[in-house]
């Protein structure tokens, strides 16, 4: 350490070392090192030597550029007879706590244990080490205990310290207990940053009721204080307690903004989540990757293919994520999921970097379209060519790609190497998966048996795969025993009684379909009606519901519905009567199911344009429509255009 002057100002000089190496270092100039702290320009007589040394050594602490500097200032800390000042230790620890050393590592506590009687400050420096690690709530706490046996004072950061801790480790009762004693002393609510951490705390320890009791009794409030009830509340999904509280803060920033259109999008509300997103935008408000990934699974869950070439064109591309691999991944599930798969296909191609996210998507829309083999080949260049290792996820892509193209030996094959080679625990969702395959392929006995060999609990989706076989293959004995369970698990889920519903129908047994339905009865279970969506070239996607004739234009749906029947029936186009379960003449069939909400949406569509995912008889009215002689059968050019459309793009959700 030497004493320099320059300018008229004393400098104090510490010549540190460079880092430490297993190399030798070669000797370097000391201008380069010298860490120059410039002192006041005072006389030094005139300043107490006490205050001269800590404001000397604090600076050197700050200095340091590594824990080996570090313990060199501490070294001189010792030399100097300074290590016992409370003031420069809680300094030594704040600083080595970043340094990747431990709290209570023997290096940092013998430095505290060092001060003969350390202040409220040095304890705080200490419990606020422990705060970011769930496991030291008790030795932070112990710290506490310790102080208040030394009757020091705890100051209001080692209330903010204390409860980052409790939080930390999720613990409820130490929060409460840690609360109860800040109101006791008076630490809280004359201080806004503990008021917010007390907040922190039962939001962490999802503790929402307690969490805005705190909030309502907080006299001032900053903006992380609303944030923070804002994304508690959207990641529990009570959007509507959310949406207000955000409504009422007077400043939103990106976080606030970022967790209303998320929320909205991972709690089934596209529509409010994608209004959100634009209010977002015309606040001037920056949009990052993580609002960008909620509007674009919004689009996805709307299948709105307008609204998703806007977030793409003039929102992704126009702030710099079109090489985002976390947006490009969901790109490619928006546009999969809105019946895009070249486009999202065209995205998967041209991203510069893919992850396991990536590839799952592209594989799972790949599956979900029929186009099996192409997303089968796309797993095995993934395993093959790079280093991206599947999950639990990408399997269930496979798993679905084999289902759907009746690939039986093909998935007990992947099935297999779940655990063999890729060492993915088998899930309930996976056999799931299998379970629909062999259902779907007639081997309904077949996966009732892997039903009841799985090493796991099936849930819920296991016993309606095999459900739905037995819909499909008529087994009403087998769907007897799933239903049983399945009503079992999920008794408030009214589709796993009418599927039973529907099964004893399809095999005439009436007396049982009577049962079922005054089983709904004496539940109260009501099922909603049918309803699918279809977008508009307008943008607006129009909602339908079976029988419905309340949209505007029902006049010219039903007129065009009544001439595309007729003209398909030309074809050989024949009516599924057994998709009507009810006991009601073939004549009273008929005109049940011209009612469906899918064909409601597809004349709409074919009024403007659209396609619809839909029920058996449907999907026949469809497939006609695909016929090479479409182009015969419809002399119009526009109903021509509407039927190509119908062909390649699937445009509306189903919700049955």
């Amino acid at each position: 350490m030497l004493e320099k002057k320059r300018h008229g100002v004393t400098y104090m000089v510490v010549v540190f070392p460079p880092p430490s190496s297993d190399r030798p270092q070669q000797p370097i100039p000391r201008r380069r090192h010298h860490h120059l702290i410039p002192l006041p320009v005072v006389p030094l007589p005139f300043l107490p030597v006490a205050a001269l040394e800590s404001f000397f050594f604090s600076a050197l602490l700050r200095s340091a550029a590594s824990l080996s500097h570090l313990r060199q200032a501490h070294a001189l800390l010792l030399r100097l007879g300074l290590h016992h000042s409370s003031f420069l230790v809680s300094k030594l620890l704040r600083l080595l706590s970043p340094r990747h050393l431990p709290p209570l590592h023997s290096y940092p506590l013998r430095a505290f244990l060092s001060v003969p009687d350390p202040n409220p400050f040095l304890f705080t420096s200490l419990i606020r080490a422990c705060c970011s690690s769930p496991d030291l709530l008790l030795p932070s706490l112990r710290l506490f205990s310790l102080m208040r046996r030394r009757r020091l004072p705890p100051l209001p950061f080692t209330f903010s310290a204390l409860l980052k801790s409790a939080a930390a480790a999720r613990s409820l009762p130490a929060g409460a207990l840690l609360h109860s004693l800040a109101l006791s002393l008076g630490a809280f609510p004359s201080h806004l940053f503990v008021a917010n951490s007390l907040l922190a705390m039962y939001v962490a320890c999802s503790d929402l009721r307690s969490a805005r009791r705190v909030f309502d009794e907080m006299p001032l409030r900053d903006l992380i204080s609303w944030t923070s009830l804002v994304v508690a509340y959207a990641r529990s999904g009570d959007m509507e307690s959310a949406a207000a509280l955000f409504a009422s803060s007077p400043a939103k920033d990106v976080v606030a903004w970022t967790a209303l259109v998320t929320g909205y999008a991972h709690n089934a509300m596209p529509g409010e989540a994608l209004d959100a997103f634009v209010r977002m935008r015309d606040a001037g408000v920056t949009i990052d990757e993580v609002a960008l990934v909620g509007a674009v699974s919004a689009c996805a869950q709307l299948g709105a293919v307008s609204r998703a070439r806007w977030v793409v064109r003039d929102i992704a591309e126009a702030n710099g994520f079109g090489t985002n691999v976390v947006v490009g991944s969901a790109l490619v599930d928006m546009y999969a999921k809105c019946g895009l798969i070249d486009d999202a296909r065209q995205v998967f191609d041209e991203m510069p970097e893919r992850n396991v996210y990536t590839y799952s998507s592209m594989i799972a829309g790949l599956a979900s379209h029929g186009r099996a083999y192409e997303a089968i080949a796309l797993f095995r260049e993934m395993v093959g060519a790079t280093n991206v290792a599947p999950n639990r996820v990408t399997l269930i892509g496979v798993l679905t790609a084999c289902s759907h193209a009746g690939m039986v030996e093909e998935g007990r094959f992947f099935f297999a190497q779940m655990k063999d080679k890729y060492r993915i625990p088998r899930s309930a969702d996976h056999y799931a998966c299998m379970v629909d395959l062999l259902g779907r392929a007639g081997l309904v006995e077949e996966a009732l048996e892997l039903v009841k060999s799985m090493p796991i609990k099936p849930h819920g989706g296991v016993w309606g795969a095999l459900l739905g076989a037995c819909r499909i293959h008529n087994k009403p004995e087998i769907a007897k025993t799933a239903a049983d369970r399945l009503l079992k698990l999920e008794p408030e889920c009214i589709g796993s009684y009418i599927l039973l519903s529907n099964i004893y129908a399809s095999a005439g047994m009436w007396d049982e379909v009577s049962k079922v339905r005054k089983l709904m009865r004496g539940r109260g279970l009501k099922k909603n009606p049918a309803a699918s969506w279809v977008e508009g070239i307008d943008g607006l996607v129009h909602e339908f519901f079976a029988g419905d004739a309340s949209h505007p234009r029902s006049r010219e749906i039903k007129k065009l519905l009544e001439e595309l029947m007729g003209r398909l029936k030309l074809v050989g186009y024949m009516p599924i009567l057994s998709s009507v379960v009810y006991d009601v003449s073939d004549g009273e069939k008929e005109r049940l199911l011209k009612g469906h909400s899918e064909k409601l949406a597809l004349a709409f569509a074919l009024l403007t344009r659209g396609i619809s995912e839909i029920c058996e008889d449907c999907h026949l009215v469809m497939s006609c429509v695909e016929d090479d002689d479409k182009e015969r059968l419809l002399k119009g050019q526009k109903l021509a255009f509407a039927f190509t459309l119908l062909t390649r793009e699937l445009k509306i959700a189903k919700n049955r």
